[in-house]
C-alpha cells in the first residue's frame, strides 16, 4: 500500500505562491497527495476556485496562513504565523480582520518598492501593485520576484538575504495578536496550527512556554515536520506538542517556483488529520 502522503500548508497566487488554486490542485494530484491543504496568506479567496478545480479523489482542506504577533517568552513582541483550517470564511469577524491585513500589506509593500525606486532601482510601485488583483494577499515576494524579472537578483532567496529581510527597506506592520486570532478562529468553527515555530533561520522564534500558553488558549496543534525544521528541533517540537496535548503536523509550505520545495515534501499523519478536522465545525474536508 502506498504512503498516504498529506501537505497542509500551501500558497497559490490568491498569495505569494507561483501557481493559481486550481493550478495547485492539479499540482498536488499529480504529484500524489492524497490531502493537500490551501493557506494563502490571510486570505480564503482561493478556496472556490479550489474546490471547482478539484480533481477526483484528492481531499481539500480549506485553510488560511494568519498574520500574527505574539510575545517571544522574553518580553519582546515577534512575527508568528497561525495556520488556520476548516473555519467559516464568512466570519464577518474574519473576513474584516483578513481584509485590513491585506490592504495593510498593499500599502507597506507600496512604501518598500517606493523606497527601493527613490534608491534607483528600475522598481515602480503602482505598476507592482497593479500586477496583483486586489482581491489577493501581497507581499514583499512579490517585489522579490519584480526585482528577479528587473534582472537586480537571481532568485527569491537572493532579494531577500540582499534586500528585502530588514534594514533600510524594511516597513513594520500591525498584525493580529496571536490570542486574538485563535479566539477567531475558533469562534468560526476552526482549527488552529502553529505554523514553523523553531524555523530561527526565519527570524526571532518563541519559547516553548509560548507555545504552551498558546495550548492553552486554544491552539490545536503546531507545525512539526518543516523543511526549515532540523531533526534536533523536530525532536524538541514532538516531545512539547506531547506535553502541552498538541496534534503534530507536517507540510512543505509551497510556493510553486518562488521557493525549491515540492508538494508533498513534509506531510501529516493520517490521525493528526482526523484530530483536526474532529474538532472542526466551521466546514468540512471536500472530496474531489
Amino acid at each position: 500500500m502506498d504512503d498516504v502522503v498529506i501537505d497542509l500548508h500551501t500558497h497559490s497566487t490568491e498569495s505569494d505562491g507561483t501557481d493559481t488554486p486550481a493550478e495547485l490542485v492539479a499540482a498536488a494530484a499529480a504529484a500524489g497527495l492524497d490531502t493537500v491543504a490551501i493557506t494563502d496568506h490571510d486570505t480564503a479567496n482561493g478556496w472556490a476556485e479550489a474546490v471547482a478545480a478539484l480533481p477526483a479523489g484528492l481531499r481539500l482542506v480549506r485553510g488560511s496562513e494568519q498574520s500574527c504577533t505574539s510575545t517571544d517568552g522574553t518580553g519582546r513582541r515577534v512575527t508568528v504565523h497561525l495556520l488556520a483550517y476548516l473555519y467559516d470564511s464568512a466570519s464577518p469577524v474574519i473576513v474584516a480582520e483578513q481584509q485590513r491585513l491585506r490592504a495593510e500589506r498593499r500599502e507597506r509593500l507600496h512604501k518598500i518598492a517606493g523606497k527601493m525606486r527613490d534608491d534607483g532601482f528600475p522598481i515602480d510601485p503602482d505598476e507592482l501593485l497593479a500586477s496583483v488583483p486586489d482581491s489577493a494577499t501581497v507581499g514583499r515576494p512579490h517585489l522579490a520576484m519584480a526585482l528577479m524579472r528587473a534582472g537586480v537578483v537571481s532568485s527569491v532567496d537572493e532579494a531577500f538575504a540582499t534586500y528585502l529581510a530588514g534594514g533600510r527597506y524594511y516597513v513594520a506592520r500591525t498584525d493580529t495578536p496571536v490570542e486574538h486570532a485563535i479566539e477567531m478562529i475558533n469562534a468560526a468553527g476552526g482549527v488552529t496550527v502553529l505554523a514553523h515555530p523553531f524555523a530561527s533561520a526565519r527570524g526571532p522564534i518563541v519559547t516553548a512556554d509560548v507555545i504552551r500558553s498558546l495550548a492553552a488558549a486554544g491552539m490545536a496543534g503546531v507545525e512539526v515536520d518543516h523543511p526549515d525544521h532540523d531533526a534536533d528541533t523536530r525532536l524538541r517540537l514532538r516531545r512539547l506538542a506531547d506535553s502541552a496535548g498538541l496534534v503534530v503536523t507536517g507540510s512543505s509550505d509551497y510556493h510553486g517556483t518562488n521557493k525549491t520545495i515540492r508538494l508533498g515534501a513534509e506531510s501529516t499523519a493520517p490521525e493528526m488529520l482526523d484530530a483536526l478536522a474532529d474538532r472542526a465545525t466551521g466546514c468540512k474536508i471536500v472530496v474531489g
